[in-house]
Parts: C-alpha cells; sequence; structure tokens
C-alpha cells in the first residue's frame, strides 16, 4: 500500500510542487488549501498517477482543522508524511509602520496553523511507529532583515520547534525536517505585497531564484534517505543570494 501525505497551502508554490513531485513516485496524496478550485484542478491533472483527497482548509481555523482530519476517508486516515507548508508573509515595512493585524496574520498560519495539524496528527504517527514532518521555514528564520521582523520571527519559531519535536520523538523512528528556502519565485512575495505585480515582480529582476521545483525535489529527497538518516534542517538559497554585511547607521 502506498505511503500517504498530507500537503497544506497545496493549491499553489511549493505544496502544488510536492504534489506533483510525491505524485510521480506513486505516493498517496491529502491536499489542504484555501483555493478549492485550484486543488480540483491540480487533482485532475495528478490523479491518473494516484489516489488523491482534497479538502479546502483555512489552517487558522480551529474547527475547520478538526473537523478536515476527522472526515478523511479510511484509506486516507494514516498520514506517512505531514508537510506543513502553509504560510505567508505580509508588508515589508519597519515594525513601528506595521499593520498589528499583519502580525496576526502571520502568527495565526506559520505558528498557530502549523502547530494545529501537528498536534493532531503527531500522536497517530506515534502510535503507527512511522512517520516524517516537514516544516517550511526560511532563511528569514536565521538571517534577519529590514522589515521581515514579525515573518522572521514565525520562521525562527519553525526551526526551534522542529528542534523541539526531534529531542522529544528520541527514542521513535519518526523523523523530523525543517527546510529554510531562501529568495524562491513563488506567489509568495505578490502575497507579501497584497497583489501589487509591480512590487513582486521586482523581487525577482535580474536573478536567477529558487523555483517551486526546486524545494519540492529538496523535500522529496529527505523523505527518501535511509531511514535510520534523519536530515535536521536544510538551508537553501540560490547562487544569486548571500548574506549581506551587517548595517551601519553614520551619523556624519
Amino acid at each position: 500500500m502506498p505511503q500517504t501525505v498530507l500537503i497544506t497551502g497545496a493549491s499553489s508554490g511549493f505544496g502544488e510542487a510536492c504534489a506533483r513531485k510525491f505524485a510521480q513516485h506513486g505516493y498517496s496524496l491529502v491536499l489542504f488549501a484555501r483555493r478549492l478550485e485550484r486543488l480540483e484542478t491540480l487533482k485532475n491533472e495528478l490523479q491518473s498517477l494516484t489516489s488523491i483527497y482534497i479538502a479546502q482548509l483555512d489552517i487558522t481555523d480551529g474547527l475547520a482543522v478538526d473537523e478536515a482530519l476527522r472526515g478523511l476517508p479510511e484509506q486516507f486516515k494514516n498520514i506517512d508524511i505531514l508537510v506543513n507548508n502553509a504560510g505567508l508573509a505580509l508588508g515589508l515595512e519597519p515594525a513601528n509602520k506595521s499593520d498589528l493585524d499583519d502580525w496576526q496574520t502571520m502568527v495565526d498560519t506559520n505558528i498557530s496553523g502549523l502547530l494545529r495539524i501537528t498536534h493532531r496528527i503527531l500522536p497517530t504517527m506515534v502510535e503507527r511507529n512511522t512517520g516524517h514532518i516537514i516544516n517550511i521555514a526560511s532563511t528569514a528564520g536565521s538571517w534577519p532583515y529590514p522589515g521581515g521582523n514579525t515573518y522572521g520571527a514565525t520562521k525562527a519559531f519553525v526551526k526551534q520547534f522542529t528542534r523541539g519535536l526531534k529531542a522529544d520523538l528520541l527514542g521513535t523512528p519518526i523523523r523530523v525536517t525543517d527546510i529554510s528556502p531562501g529568495m524562491a519565485e513563488t506567489e509568495f512575495s505578490d502575497v507579501r505585497f497584497k497583489h501589487n505585480t509591480q512590487k513582486a515582480n521586482a523581487v525577482y529582476k535580474s536573478t536567477e531564484p529558487l523555483m517551486a521545483k526546486d524545494i519540492a525535489d529538496i523535500i522529496y529527497w529527505v523523505t527518501s534517505v535511509p531511514a535510520h538518516v534523519n536530515i535536521n534542517s536544510l538551508e537553501v538559497m540560490p547562487v544569486s543570494q548571500a548574506w549581506g554585511s551587517l548595517a551601519v547607521s553614520r551619523t556624519d
């Protein structure tokens, strides 16, 4: 029987690319996202390769998460791989000019939503004595930049939470990994700038950024190494990106 992969935020970007990658290798898929029509299109495209279950879900809604997981058909109930991909950045203003609602939305999605899904699925992995949790963090969780205040903080949480899970699961065969991408051309910037296409496109101008498929290939790889191997954390940037020098404010 094929293993089952649950992917949040599966309607675009890394999530959609992961769905394609795992489908190509015959994994059963559970795909959650807010945009049902995109999930339906993806299912129609991939269902000749594998069995797929889709559901519209906003992971910030606790009751909806509980209902979605309780409603999984029997053949999809045992999740072998959880890809906690759903997340977002909103705004790039300095902290003193940021929108508090944007901060809260990032916390609710990147932290609370991830916790909620993990809390529901992890106990069944422990009971079954098998599983792999992959959390999508970001280079912003390690390397701050102006305007990345709350977004970077939420991704730092994801990285540390992943480490904590690994510590708690010592003695079990369950694997835990965080993947921290740098600049990647998905809908990320379009969302961050609230569909200001000009601003979003400027982020990637004259660069060769990571693509969603690059990250999906990496995620698949970390699940395919021998069972006794755990990739704890993997940080990846495009060649066209690096860490900047420390900023200095000068008075003269």
